[in-house]
């Protein structure tokens, strides 16, 4: 019995590096053909664009409605970006900007959008994300742009008023926050460090487990878990890989107050992208100075039948008390509703301007 049960389990082994060797053999193909098409790309008029959002989006799309498990659709997604990013990097890896240090959030949105295949590039704040990218040195880069439990991150919607650059895609990225430290107890802390926004996203937690412990805001989570390393009775509220790279102890997971707490990064270029089939698109407007003028900018929107997403205002610099509005909506601009909706709504506004049309988040 035993022996057959042996027989049967090395046939199984031998189907797998069977499928194993089938599926190598596809990948180098795929990646024989990726390389083809980036030569292509390069005798074309396509800007010397290798990686294109758009399509990249579109591929994922496929994965999802092919999937018939037992993997997960987000296995499966993973998967494929990662076998798309080696498969780009033949050329030369991507080079993307984002807000650092090493062990931040940020950086696993990059990672998570471009796949691993591409080198990461910290940057100390947000302009510098995007200065890098409007110099070139860049090819891309991620910023953090608004938080379901604390909303905005206003520095990133400032750089969108006198930036070129456009919105390239975007990713929604859950956040559990961990308690961590070198002590195994929370009695024996005294002080937490963590960026301010994840101090308030557990505000609750800290006042109920934690009202002892005094609360410090630094510029990132990383930086937080590096002064925990550093101080035996502190504490950093920061995400797992920050706890691995700094050699700290997970004493409580998920403390964010909300359970679906997750923070939505934009990928910053200089690609106009076209239509991928399910997108949305980012509009600045600069109203008039006259009443019901934003009654009139966004009566275009419901005209033709548009879903608006989002809307923020933000001080324009221009002066006291002028503002600039942030407007989210369904579509691209080559959307034939959409194209005449903000058409009309240049009438009332003394600038629109177009930030991106892009992929919806896969």
């Amino acid at each position: 019995m035993a022996n057959d049960n042996q027989q049967w389990l090395n046939s199984l082994r031998t189907q797998i590096d069977d499928i194993d060797t089938n599926i190598q053999s596809l990948i180098s193909k795929r990646a024989q053909i990726a390389n083809e098409v980036a030569q292509s790309k390069a005798k074309s008029d396509s800007g010397g664009f290798y990686y294109r959002p758009e399509r990249e989006a579109q591929v994922l799309r496929a994965v999802k409605q092919r999937n018939q498990g037992p993997l997960s659709d987000e296995s499966l997604i993973r998967l494929f970006k990662e076998i798309m990013s080696a498969c780009l990097a033949q050329q030369k890896p991507l080079n993307i900007a984002f807000l650092g240090p090493e062990g931040t959030f940020s950086e696993m949105a990059t990672y998570n959008f471009f796949g691993h295949s591409v080198k990461a590039m910290p940057e100390s704040t947000i302009d510098r994300v995007f200065a890098e990218v409007e110099a070139g040195i860049a090819d891309f880069g991620v910023v953090p742009i608004e938080n379901s439990t604390e909303g905005a991150v206003n520095s990133t919607l400032d750089m969108f008023i006198g930036s070129p650059l456009k919105i390239c895609g975007e990713i929604d990225l859950p956040i559990h926050h961990n308690l961590m430290s070198k002590q195994a107890l929370i009695k024996d802390i005294n002080v937490v460090f963590s960026h301010r926004q994840s101090l308030a996203q557990c505000r609750s937690w800290l006042r109920e487990h934690a009202p002892h412990i005094e609360t410090v805001a630094v510029s990132s989570n990383a930086e937080a878990a590096r002064k925990a390393s550093f101080n035996e009775h502190a504490a950093a509220i920061a995400g797992e890989s920050a706890a691995v790279m700094y050699g700290l102890k997970i004493l409580h997971s998920d403390i964010e107050d909300q359970a679906d707490n997750a923070t939505r990064f934009l990928v910053i270029g200089k690609q106009l992208l076209t239509k991928s089939g399910d997108d949305k698109s980012s509009l600045m407007v600069a109203g008039k100075d006259e009443p019901g003028v934003l009654f009139q900018i966004l009566k275009p929107l419901n005209d033709h039948g548009i879903s608006m997403k989002r809307i923020e205002s933000r001080p324009s610099k221009r002066g006291k008390w002028d503002y600039v509005f942030f407007i989210d909506v369904e579509g691209h601009v080559e959307d034939e509703n959409l194209s005449q909706a903000i058409a009309e709504m240049q009438r009332f506004t003394s600038n629109l301007k177009v930030l991106g049309s892009y992929p919806k988040s896969v």
